[in-house]
């Protein structure tokens, strides 16, 4: 999902297949340690073939570790678009190989980045191995059973979008989507891995891609206000059983424009 100038992967850590079910981890960060310093490339992440998913993400991620070592550096927009083309033709030759002696077997693979002047870049590695940019639009990609399941109704339903969203707590966002699937889908877990949620972005103050997982603190804060929001949308129904819709939006509204006053004056 897109924020601001970063990009943040969240991903459940159960992994499915016929009537078996394991956990996972599904969030792979990139990055090149030079010279006692970091270089921060790239999160992937995928669903599909645990095999295949696997064995795509090794490939992207010895492609931008490659132009790292290669450089010792970040990749600009212009190398980033090559290094996908480069990718591409590789998974698609790969899957197309596979096809040839019957294999069956699927992978969607996502790949977030951040390049060296900022520009977040989303892309979703499709099972012919054709990529699809999505960091314009819609903003995000959602990946396997939970997309089905509620993750694109939730986020309808929320009304997000990368410009009207900027302002939000998108560990939040995500945490509450994963859990609140988790509950309906089996083959989804709750959210119980900080590394399981990854953000990649351009730090203005560093002028340089930072990227990290949430801290044990923030994803304790994180779970809390996930179970607040869902107890706050079952009492938004409830209120509005009681005191009728108009109302309570009415008092919502107000509460919103007052909060905003207050943010605007400190």
């Amino acid at each position: 999902m897109v924020v601001g100038r970063g990009v943040v992967v969240t991903a459940d850590t159960r992994a499915s297949g016929d009537h078996i079910y394991g956990e996972e981890r599904k969030v792979y960060p990139v990055y090149l340690t030079k010279e006692g310093e970091e270089i921060d490339l790239a999160v992937v992440a995928g669903s599909g073939s645990s095999s295949l998913v696997k064995r795509s993400c090794e490939l992207i991620k010895d492609r931008f570790l490659d132009f790292a070592r290669q450089y010792g550096r970040d990749p600009n927009e212009n190398e980033v678009r090559y290094l996908i083309e480069d990718i591409e033709g590789a998974l698609m030759m790969r899957y197309y190989r596979l096809r040839e002696l019957g294999v069956s077997e699927y992978a969607n693979v996502l790949l977030a980045t951040v390049t060296r002047d900022g520009k977040p870049m989303l892309y979703l590695f499709e099972p012919s191995g054709l990529a699809n940019p999505m960091h314009e639009v819609p903003g995000y990609v959602v990946l396997g059973h939970g997309e089905l399941t509620g993750a694109r109704l939730l986020l309808t339903l929320l009304g997000y979008s990368p410009e009207r969203s900027y302002h939000w707590d998108y560990s939040v966002l995500t945490a509450f989507i994963i859990d609140v699937v988790s509950m309906v889908d089996p083959t989804v877990s709750p959210l119980t891995d900080p590394m399981s949620s990854v953000y990649i972005r351009y730090d203005e103050e560093k002028g340089k891609v930072v990227m990290g997982p949430l801290t044990s603190d923030a994803f304790k804060n994180t779970k809390d206000s996930v179970q607040r929001r869902i107890e706050a949308v079952r009492l938004l129904w409830e209120a509005m059983e009681v005191a009728g819709e108009e109302t309570i939006l009415k008092s919502l509204q107000s509460l919103k424009e007052k909060a905003l006053k207050k943010e605007a004056s400190s």
